[in-house]
This record gives structure tokens, sequence and C-alpha cells, in this order.
């Protein structure tokens, strides 16, 4: 028998994993209304200054300095000018009313807000007097044209991931649409005969071994979350022949392939055998606890990635492997896990030779609780934690020790 080869470490098995992941090429244009989540295609380039012209940061009076030599002097009001509205150049030793995102009149050169100013009742129809109770300063509360966005300027990069903000800047400079990558079509499914769908057998009624396929549920979540087109295939029986048909349909048409289960080395795990009667697998097992049991090979023009069964290995293995996977295919450059160091509130005194991640939790004094079981198959440590702590291979850890700490904030948006 030949000897098992060694646990590959994440690190390298990210990077071997990244190395043969090409972004793809196709790309289509959306309503920049319906591009969150997206990754550009292009270069989004202004063709306008932001803001287009000088303009005011506050409601009061624009004017010029040199006409407010000391305080208290007073000046007719000569305009009122409104957001959309044209400004006229400011008449010689006047000033204007002004509210905030209005058009600068020229010849002003700076705004005193309305609240260091007074209102002088005016008489015989005269034009109102307005009383500065302040020295202006050149400049002050006045926006300038251009200071946010050049017109020329590169707003935003290809291949950035679009949020709530890159779609406001897209649309600040005139874009109602936008050039952005096709989704990754993944193909979903799961194996093993102990699975039941929610809702075709009652708890009371479930056969002895049985359990509810909660993993599709999360994954399937997790890759609409980063923007994929999922086709869910079910489960697949235990079955080599059915394995088999099942990976050979889902790569037609596929960018991944993604189940969860069959990769251990069970007499009743078909998926290692299957995979390599069909394409190769190039990934087996990684030095990671929960989550070594993964595997990742090619079938055609499709990756596929197998993830364990145990719903949180399934579920850390995604985190870690399989969303840096999909961003780089969508383009997305920097996908790693950013740990931000924390205070450990617990003990970790039984250190595993695989690197470990941790389900934790942040309190109320900015440390980190640990969840009491970290079995790779409860899942409720998911639902209570709200992050991983990165634990290196070995390492025990002390309470007040710091800690790299990543949030599954950060991870699932």
């Amino acid at each position: 028998m030949q000897p098992r080869p060694p646990l590959k470490p994440l690190n390298e098995a990210l990077a071997q994993l990244l190395a043969g992941a090409m972004p793809l090429s196709a790309s289509e244009t959306v309503a920049t209304l319906e591009a969150d989540g997206r990754v550009l295609a292009q270069d989004v380039v202004s063709e306008l200054h932001v803001p287009p012209q000088d303009n005011s940061s506050m409601d009061g009076y624009a004017l010029r300095c040199s006409d407010v030599i000391q305080i208290g002097t007073a000046l007719p009001q000569s305009q009122r000018i409104a957001a959309g509205m044209a400004a006229q150049p400011l008449a010689d030793g006047s000033l204007a009313r002004i509210f905030t995102g209005a058009p600068l009149p020229p010849g002003a050169d700076a705004v005193v807000m309305q609240e260091d100013c007074t209102v002088l009742d005016a008489s015989d129809g005269a034009r109102p007097q307005v009383r500065v109770n302040v020295l202006p300063q050149h400049g002050q509360w006045i926006r300038r044209a251009g200071e946010d966005v050049g017109r020329g300027d590169r707003v935003l990069s290809h291949g950035t991931r679009l949020g709530p903000a890159e779609l406001g800047q897209a649309a600040g400079v005139g874009m109602d649409s936008l050039r952005v990558l096709c989704r990754p079509r993944v193909a979903l499914f799961s194996t093993g005969d102990e699975l039941v769908m929610p809702g075709a057998c009652p708890p009371a009624a479930m056969p002895p071994g049985a359990i509810y396929n909660s993993n599709r549920f999360f994954l399937a979540s997790l890759l609409r979350r980063l923007g994929c087109d999922v086709s869910d295939l079910g489960i697949v029986p235990d079955q080599r022949a059915a394995t088999v048909e099942a990976l050979r349909s889902a790569a037609q048409g596929h960018d991944l392939i993604l189940t969860s289960g069959g990769v251990s080395v069970g007499e009743e795990d078909h998926i290692k055998p299957a995979v390599q009667a069909l394409g190769s697998l190039d990934l087996w097992q990684i030095a990671i606890k929960p989550g070594k049991p993964f595997a990742h090979g090619r079938i055609g023009q499709a990756h596929f990635v197998g993830l364990p069964g145990n719903p949180v290995s399934s579920f850390v293995t995604f985190l870690l492997l399989v969303r840096p996977l999909l961003l780089r295919l969508q383009g997305v450059a920097d996908a790693g896990l950013h740990g931000v160091p924390t205070r450990a509130d617990f003990d970790w005194s039984r250190p595993d030779k695989r690197q470990e991640f941790l389900r934790v939790r942040r309190n109320v004094q900015g440390g980190l609780d640990l969840y009491p079981n970290q079995s790779s198959g409860v899942l409720t440590s998911l639902v209570w934690g709200d992050g991983l702590v990165n634990v290196p291979p070995g390492q025990a850890i002390a309470r007040g020790d710091t800690v790299p700490y990543t949030a599954f904030a950060e991870l699932l948006v």
C-alpha cells in the first residue's frame, strides 16, 4: 500500500486553486439599479466634474469677503439661489441668499451660514438687508467643481465588486447602465442516501439514520450572495453510476460544479473515483479543521469542488476556498481572509496539528467568546457565532491573547 500523501496546508491549497482560476470573459450590460453584487467588466471614467460647478455646502449667504471688513456689516440681498437654479453674477456690494447645493454666483468667494447672519427689516420696498455677524474667510463653505471627481477620472476599476457606494458613484457620473461580467454558472448537488428534504417527511416519521439536508440551503444562499447563477440539482444517491452521470450532466453549461458529501474515503464515498473517471482531481484533503475532506479538480471546462458533508466543515471550507475561487472567476483580485487582531476571552488548550478555525462571537467588552462545542456537525455554532478565529497548527490560546478574527459579515457580502 502506498503511503498517504501529507495533507496540503491551506495557503498552498488556496494558491494552487486560484492559480488555475482564470476570470470569466463573457460580459453583459445591466441597468445600474440592477447591478448590486456584480463585478465590473470595464473601468468607469467620468465625463464630467462632480460637483459640476462651485456650490454652497450650507444654507446661508454668498458674498465677497472684501465687502465685509468688519463684523456687523450689512449688505443688501440681490438674488436668491436654490439648488437647480442658475446663478447671476453677484452685484457689487451685495450678497445672495443661497441654499445647500446651489451654484455659487460668479464673483462670490465665500458663504456665511444663515446662523451667523441677521435679516433686517426692509422699509419702503427696499431690498432686504442682511447683517453679517462674523468675518468670512475666503473659500469657506464652498464645494469646488471637481473636488469629488474630475472630468476624465477613473472612478471605478475593472474587477470592482459593486455595492451600494459603488452604484451611487456610478450614478453620480451619469451611468444608467454598466458593463459587468456574466454571473458564474454553478451546478449544486448533495450526495447521501441519508439526506431528506424538509417537507418531504415530518420529523416524527424520519427513518433511522436520516437527516434533513441543511447544506443544500446554506450553500445555495452563499452562492447567490456571491452573484452566482445556481442550478440546484438536488440529492444524488450514494451510487457510483448515479454520481458519474450527475457530474457528467453538470459539467455541461456550468463554470463550477459544487457538491456536498461523499468526498471522504469510505466505501459509500463515490465522488473521488467519479471525478477521476470524467476529468482530473488535483486537490484532495486540506490540513484544516474543520474541513479536511475538500476536493478540487476539473471536468471538461468546469471546475469541480467537493465539500465535506458535515455542515460546519462544508460552511467553513466554502468561505475559505470556494468564495475566493468564485470571486477570482469574476475578476476580483483580492479575495483573501483578513484577520483583525482581537482579544481572546477564552482558553484553547488542546491545539490540533492542523490549522483550526474556531467559531466565536464578539462580546460587549470587545473580546471574543468561544462556542463550547466546536464539533464539525454543530450548525448551531455558526448561528450563535459571528466569525472565525484562525489558529495556526499546534498553537494553544490563553485568555487575553491577541488572535486573528474574521467576521462572517466580511465574508457573506
